[in-house]
């Protein structure tokens, strides 16, 4: 195989790559939801067939996923959340890197990496990620009440009436209300309310 080659689409990234996912003893993922690497969903993961595997999402999986993520963890899969920025990183046996580019036309790019020097900087980036992470149990917990919330939340935004509107509404106080607002965005990677609204429906919340 050749240090760095670019594929596109998944069916032609997995037609490259099965033997590699079939004969590695240890996976890492990092990832921003579960669409990126569809083919490694934890919902379909039905046993880790003795490989240990550890995924790092960021926390807006948790508003439609949690179910298949708390799954995939009873199965023996190690999942941490992470609140920073992620690079969409799959490691195979420290040795084969795949990260995922560009999104052109509906299709998704992605670079197999196999140079040591490189992989081996990609394996510190997902290790820092990795001890930075929050055990998914810890942070489900903490997140819980945001999860019942978002779906009211968002609705409020779209509707676009006043924070002091939205916090009666749901019964909070207005610094409650704004800190889950910041919460959700957050957790969304939003940047802004309309954007969290798009990236809401994106992940199927709206």
């Amino acid at each position: 195989m050749d240090d760095v080659v670019v594929v596109r689409g998944e069916q032609e990234l997995f037609a490259r790559t099965a033997h590699l996912f079939a004969r590695a003893d240890e996976i890492s993922c990092a990832a921003n939801d579960l669409h990126t690497w569809a083919a490694s969903r934890p919902g379909e993961i039905q046993s880790t067939g003795g490989k240990r595997i550890r995924k790092v999402y960021r926390p807006g999986v948790l508003l439609d996923s949690a179910r298949e993520l708390r799954h995939a963890e009873r199965l023996g899969v190690q999942i941490r959340i992470t609140t920073s920025e992620v690079n969409e990183t799959i490691i195979l046996d420290s040795r084969i890197a795949i990260l995922a580019g560009d999104k052109e036309a509906g299709s998704q790019s992605y670079s197999v990496i196999s140079k040591p020097e490189l992989v081996q900087g990609i394996v510190s980036l997902f290790e820092a990620a990795w001890r930075g992470a929050t055990e998914l149990s810890v942070y489900d917990a903490d997140f819980a009440e945001l999860r019942l919330q978002a779906p009211q939340i968002l609705d409020l935004l779209s509707s676009g009436c006043k924070d002091e509107t939205a916090a009666r509404t749901l019964g909070l106080g207005l610094r409650t209300y704004r800190r889950r607002v910041a919460e959700l965005m957050d957790a969304l990677g939003a940047t802004s309310r309309f954007q969290a609204g798009a990236r809401a429906r994106e992940v199927g919340i709206l």
